[in-house]
C-alpha cells in the first residue's frame, strides 16, 4: 500500500491485528521492506503487536530522489576522514522524519520501534527527538557512528562499494550473493537456493542502486550520533552479532553504554544480517523489552 508522507510516497505493509501493539521496523542500506523476513513478522503478530514495514525512501516502491543526483560517495568519504562536513541529497532526520510520517498515517500517536542497520541509525533519530511517540526501542546491528569506534575491513568496504557486472538481474542477484555471504552470519550460513530465491524475489521487485548511494551519503552526513544518545528515553535493547564484519560489536558495545538502561543481546555467530534460526530470539527481545515500557 502506497501513503502520502508528508509530500513524499511511502510503500508500506501493515500486518496483524489493528488492536495490537504498533511495532514498526526500519530497515537498513539499500533495503526494502521485505529485508524483515515475513517468518519474523509472524512470530512477531503471535506476540500481539501489529507489525508496520515500510520502504525507506529511495528504495523499494517508495519515492525516488533521481533529480537530486548521487553526488560523489568517495569524496564524500574523504572529507569525513578529513573531519570536514559532508553535504548529502538528504538526511538521516528527512528519513526519521517519513518513519513518523507513516505513524501520522496510520493515526499512530505512539508505537515501538525496531531498526536494523542504517535503519538502527534512523530509528535513533526518530526516538531522540521525538521520545513522546517511542514506547520502546530494539536496534540491530547498528552504531553510534562514534569515530574511535573499530571500521569495516578493507575487503568489506570494498565489497560494499563494489556494482554488479551488468544490471541483468542475475549479474545484480550473483553480486548481492557475494556481498551477503561476507558480511553474513558466519555461525548461521543460508541454504544457498533459499538465499537465491530471496535474492530473485528482491530485486525482481526493486533494484535501485543509484538510491542506495543517497542513502549512504545520508549516514557519511550524519556523523557521531553520541550526543543524540542521551534522548533516547525508552526502554531499548541493543541487539549485535558477536561476528558481524561490517558493525563489529564493538559499535553495539557503546550503545548499551551510553543509552540510558539499555540492555543488550550479544550473539555468538551472527553477522550482519538476519539468519532464520534466530528470528524467533530476535522476537522474543523485542517482546520483552517492549514489555519493559509496559511495566514502567
Amino acid at each position: 500500500m502506497r501513503i502520502n508522507v508528508r509530500g513524499v510516497s511511502i510503500e508500506i505493509d501493515d500486518s496483524g491485528p489493528r488492536h495490537g501493539q504498533p511495532l514498526l521496523l526500519i530497515m537498513g542500506l539499500g533495503m526494502q521492506l521485505i529485508g524483515w523476513p515475513l517468518e519474523l513478522v509472524n512470530l512477531l503478530v503471535a506476540r500481539g503487536f501489529r507489525v508496520i514495514r515500510f520502504d525507506n525512501r529511495d528504495a523499494g516502491l517508495s519515492q525516488g530522489f533521481d533529480a537530486l543526483g548521487t553526488g560523489h560517495l568517495a569524496l564524500a568519504g574523504l572529507r569525513y576522514m578529513l573531519h570536514l562536513p559532508v553535504r548529502a541529497p538528504y538526511t538521516l532526520g528527512d528519513m526519521a522524519g517519513d518513519a513518523l510520517g507513516v505513524m501520522d498515517a496510520l493515526g499512530l500517536a505512539r508505537a515501538h520501534v525496531c531498526g536494523a542497520s542504517m535503519g538502527g541509525m534512523i530509528a535513533q533519530h526518530l526516538a531522540a527527538r521525538h521520545p513522546e511517540r517511542v514506547d520502546s526501542l530494539a536496534l540491530m546491528m547498528t552504531t553510534s557512528g562514534a569515530r574511535h569506534l573499530p571500521q569495516p575491513a578493507m575487503r568489506v568496504r570494498a565489497a560494499l562499494m563494489s556494482r554488479p557486472d551488468g544490471r541483468d538481474p542475475v549479474a545484480v542477484v550473483t553480486h548481492l550473493e557475494r556481498l551477503l555471504n561476507l558480511i553474513g552470519s558466519p555461525g548461521y550460513r543460508p541454504d544457498p537456493a533459499w538465499l537465491r530465491q530471496r535474492l530473485q524475489e528482491a530485486v525482481a521487485r526493486a533494484w535501485r542502486p543509484e538510491g542506495t548511494a543517497r542513502q549512504l551519503a545520508a549516514v557519511i552526513a550524519d556523523g557521531d550520533r553520541t550526543p543524540l544518545l542521551k534522548g533516547i528515553l525508552a526502554p531499548t535493547v541493543v541487539i549485535h552479532g558477536l561476528d558481524d564484519p561490517l558493525v563489529p560489536v564493538a559499535a553495539g558495545q557503546a550503545l548499551t553504554q551510553h543509552i540510558a538502561g539499555a540492555q543488550s543481546d550479544l550473539i555468538p555467530g551472527m553477522g550482519h544480517d538476519l539468519p532464520l534460526p534466530l528470528l524467533d530470539r530476535f522476537a522474543d527481545r523485542i517482546a520483552r523489552n517492549a514489555g519493559r515500557q509496559s511495566s514502567a
